[in-house]
């Protein structure tokens, strides 16, 4: 049972951390903000037209299903880059992918919160730095009806399996609770509030590159990939989860 107070249910926007946060604090739609790497590469490919099947992570149930939906299974970065081909996590590699209208994409954290969401009822949206203001406009209307709205940072793992934390997905909520805020939203808890102060302090796409979750990419041999996840507000898709697949509101 969640303690009084924890759900934010005195604000219409609201902000927590990961699969548990989002488990309770609910509202009428669910903003999942995993910048390194799922919801970039969510908005990279709905906006090159291709439906995004979220799955749970290193689930041998994958494979079945994407078969089951007609759709290709991507991979982790580092076997698709032991198979050539292959579509993996990659934001920066799902830029060059033509020819594929359906996808199954497993990620540890924002994939893993979404499946989990598609079963609330909730209506769930990919944001990211690169479709922030567009996540933004979408919302502000919705909110400004009467609509709840709560923005989840994905966050990272630490080696023991606990919820770390990551400064990256912290400045893509507050990306989208600023943009709320820059049109007229004003409804929004503490939580949201220090997000959007969080995405004002960050010298960007420097902080990027230079935090952890940029250093480990860049480490791997994926530098491209925070590239791509800096480019602020790239584009205008704003990925929402429609029967099983993330396609644009638009």
């Amino acid at each position: 049972m969640i303690k009084p107070g924890h759900d934010q249910g005195a604000y219409a926007v609201r902000c927590e951390w990961g699969p548990v946060g989002a488990a309770l604090v609910p509202a009428d739609i669910a903003v999942v903000v995993d910048v390194l790497s799922f919801t970039t590469t969510v908005t990279v490919a709905v906006g090159r037209g291709i439906a995004v099947l979220p799955y749970r992570w290193r689930d041998e149930s994958a494979r079945a299903y994407a078969a089951s939906r007609d759709a290709l299974l991507a991979v982790g970065r580092l076997e698709a880059r032991e198979q050539a081909g292959q579509v993996s996590l990659s934001p920066a590699a799902m830029a060059a992918v033509s020819g594929v209208e359906r996808i199954v994409l497993p990620s540890p954290n924002g994939s893993t919160i979404t499946r989990a969401l598609a079963g609330t009822g909730a209506r769930v949206v990919a944001g990211s730095l690169r479709n922030a203001s567009a996540v933004a406009a979408y919302l502000a209307p919705l909110v400004r009806d009467g609509a709840t709205c709560v923005v989840v940072p994905a966050g990272e793992r630490w080696p023991d399996g606990t919820l770390r934390p990551c400064v990256e997905d912290l400045w893509g909520a507050g990306a989208i609770l600023a943009g709320l805020l820059e049109r007229g939203v004003s409804d929004l808890s503490p939580e949201a509030r220090a997000a959007a102060h969080a995405r004002a302090g960050a010298r960007l796409p420097g902080d990027l590159h230079d935090c952890a979750g940029g250093r480990e990419l860049a480490a791997a041999g994926f530098g491209d990939d925070v590239v791509v996840a800096a480019e602020l507000d790239a584009s205008d898709v704003v990925p929402v989860l429609t029967g099983e697949a993330f396609v644009d509101a638009g």
